[in-house]
């Protein structure tokens, strides 16, 4: 099982982080977030004080970027240069402004050479959104995780809340639309939903109901073609 590759595709606020999280410590196999690299490339480019529209300098500043992802007893820590960010990359404007960083050609070629050498060494399960379609398109086990915008809106409306941000639902659904057109959009690997994917809509579904769905088709798989995942 440690080689199995799973795939979990899908837009802002489908809930891929969570599931993914626990899929991989259901399977033992390793948590890819690659949300996370691009949210931790952004909040060097705000620190910055980087112009979005600068392509060439934001690129230059993915190359000379050490970006980690470490187990920890209390989730997954994302080390940006050595330090821990992993709270301050789910800020309001790290959000706002991912979408624009990660959709810029060359950012995505820097981060996806480090997505698939993590999986050529070892079993992962790894979300975004292309990672079917242009990250790992020989996954063993493809998903796409989606749900209605208000749905969406209102899981990501609850977690800033609960993490004392001041926002409102309207606010976070138009944010969220916004995301889903500029994700749809760009130019390179554009969130899609690959042609051999699962879809799953959770819309009026729990975590442990998903998490339980992606694990049977994992299981499934792994009992009709364990070789391949060997």
């Amino acid at each position: 099982m440690k080689r199995l590759r799973v795939a979990i595709d899908g837009p802002a606020g489908a809930g891929k982080s969570t599931v993914a999280k626990r899929v991989a410590q259901r399977l033992g196999i390793l948590y890819v977030d690659t949300g996370a690299m691009y949210r931790a490339l952004t909040l060097k480019v705000i620190r910055n004080h980087i112009d979005f529209s600068d392509r060439d300098m934001v690129t230059d500043l993915a190359e000379r970027t050490q970006i980690l992802l470490q187990n920890s007893p209390s989730g997954q820590l994302v080390i940006l240069d050595g330090e821990d960010v992993t709270e301050e990359i789910r800020t309001p404007s790290v959000t706002r402004a991912v979408s624009v960083i990660s959709a810029i050609p060359g950012v995505r070629k820097h981060m996806v050479v480090k997505q698939r050498a993590l999986a050529s060494r070892q079993g992962v399960v790894m979300d975004g959104r292309d990672i079917g379609t242009y990250v790992l398109p020989d996954a063993d086990v493809k998903i796409f995780l989606t749900a209605s915008l208000r749905t969406r809106a209102e899981r990501r409306f609850q977690d800033m809340l609960e993490k004392g941000y001041l926002v409102t639902l309207e606010e976070i659904e138009e944010e969220i639309r916004k995301r889903d057109e500029l994700d749809s959009k760009r130019d390179i690997a554009p969130l899609e939903q690959a042609s051999d994917a699962v879809l799953i809509d959770s819309t009026g579904l729990s975590i442990g109901q998903v998490v339980e769905r992606i694990l049977g088709i994992c299981l499934n798989y792994l009992g009709t073609d364990r070789k391949g995942a060997e």
